[in-house]
């Protein structure tokens, strides 16, 4: 990446407040966040004023005690690398009070570009499978702002079926590892849960219908939450594994098959993902857990391979409620889609 650089994340994108300062080199100096689990648990999921209201009150004390833990001063910063889409942009502020440049970084490519920060080996490109709460996506990644999407879903994401599932199930907030606890004590084969789109040639991904289906278990009153999680958890798993397949099938020259997002997280997943890489000679990577749910030091390493690239932004840069990893992909069918 030539000389070291020295970058301030900052991440505001959902219910999560983070700062980190990073170099270019992959040393983490310094990481902070302020969750928002108990404001939100109330509701069973993120309310988006509470979460707004939120980030502007823990924005710059997170920001001074990361420079603190680090020993640097602002001055001393390469750049500022902060979450513009979906999110507010209080990078921005930061920015303007020491003139150094700001990196708009898309909350997607930091997590798409987060396995590098933690593998110095892993090289363009590779395919990746990015799951969370709000997208489901095979992508091919070639390098900062250089994305091929191979597959998207046309209604819910996957970590967004896990969210919904564990409230139907009254499993708690966050729902993901909720419902991953509740899934080790039951029989993921005891429920017949519909695999959506499993084995169609279409590339797509799709979970409403899972999720309605998980609804509709539960009423039934024949199982236990924990049959129907590890069942819907199941389900999940082999879909993705189904997917992912057909994306190795027509992904270009990529040499890793690699798993981001707060999805990513899941320890069965991982598992399904590495067993597939193995069947088709690729490494697997996967960041360690910490840096799959949402954090600052993956929006610093983002800005890190931008700033190396020569791509910086205007101070009066927009946020972007959609914001496309590939604006080039054909629209998937479906409404609401999380491209």
């Amino acid at each position: 990446m030539g000389a070291m650089a020295l970058i301030l994340g900052l991440e505001s994108s959902c219910d999560e407040t983070a700062a980190a300062l990073v170099t270019s080199d992959r040393r983490i100096l310094a990481h902070k966040l302020a969750g928002q689990e108990a404001a939100h648990r109330p509701y069973g999921g993120v309310v988006p004023e509470i979460a707004a209201r939120a980030h502007v009150e823990a924005l710059i004390p997170l920001t001074e005690a990361a420079l603190a833990e680090a020993g640097v001063t602002l001055d001393q910063i390469d750049a500022v690398a902060a979450t513009a889409g979906p999110g507010l942009i209080g990078g921005v502020m930061v920015a303007l009070a020491t003139g150094k440049p700001l990196i708009a970084v898309n909350h997607l490519e930091g997590h798409a570009l987060s396995p590098r920060l933690a593998d110095p080996d892993l090289d363009f490109p590779y395919l990746l499978l990015l799951v969370s709460g709000g997208h489901c996506q095979l992508l091919e990644v070639r390098g900062p702002g250089d994305y091929r999407r191979l597959a998207t879903t046309i209604d819910d994401a996957a970590g967004e079926a896990f969210d919904k599932s564990a409230k139907l199930l009254g499993l708690g907030f966050p729902g993901g590892p909720a419902v991953e606890a509740a899934a080790l004590r039951g029989d993921p084969t005891k429920v017949p849960l519909p695999r959506p789109l499993l084995g169609s040639p279409e590339p797509h991904f799709s979970f409403a219908g899972l999720k309605s289906a998980v609804l509709r278990a539960r009423d039934a009153g024949t199982w236990s939450a924990e049959d129907i999680a590890a069942s819907f958890q199941q389900a999940v798993i082999d879909c993705l594994i189904d997917r992912t397949k057909r994306a190795i099938g027509s992904a270009r020259g990529v040499n890793a098959l690699v798993v981001a997002g707060g999805v990513a997280a899941n320890t069965a997943i991982r598992t399904a993902l590495q067993a597939l890489a193995a069947q088709h000679d690729l490494r697997f990577v996967a960041p360690p857990l910490w840096l799959c749910t949402d954090n600052a030091a993956m929006i610093a390493w983002a800005g890190a391979e931008r700033l190396a690239a020569g791509m910086t932004d205007p101070l009066d840069v927009p946020a972007h409620a959609r914001w496309p990893l590939d604006p080039s992909a054909e629209k998937a069918r479906g409404a609401g889609v999380k491209a």
